[in-house]
């Protein structure tokens, strides 16, 4: 990529990409947590109690989302990251965090 002093610059994508993987880490924490609930392993705290325990997984999903946003930005700001596998993951993820998140699939458990 060339700036606008003309200079040749390498571009790097980490930021962006570990940015997406974040987001398909915690839409299957999610998806996860409410599966172990769900099979009676695991029963997150409700942190709001009109809401139930819902407040709790939300709650901790985010926490998951943010420290693997964090470490990833940290450890690929400036690399040039493989984007289409990640981007492949990411789906996978996201997916199976919304399956496990999908009433039917509790029953198989």
């Amino acid at each position: 990529m060339t700036d606008m002093t003309g200079t040749q610059r390498e571009t790097v994508n980490g930021a962006a990409v570990a940015a997406f993987l974040a987001a398909g880490i915690g839409a299957f924490a999610m998806g996860l947590l409410v599966i172990l609930n769900e099979a009676g392993l695991y029963a997150a705290p409700a942190l709001y109690a009109p809401a139930g325990g819902v407040t709790g997984r939300t709650t901790f999903a985010v926490a998951a989302w943010l420290i693997a946003w964090a470490v990833l930005h940290r450890r690929w700001k400036e690399r040039d990251v493989a984007s289409r596998r990640v981007y492949a993951l990411t789906l996978g993820l996201i997916a199976l965090g919304i399956l496990l998140c999908f009433p039917p699939v509790w029953g198989l458990v």
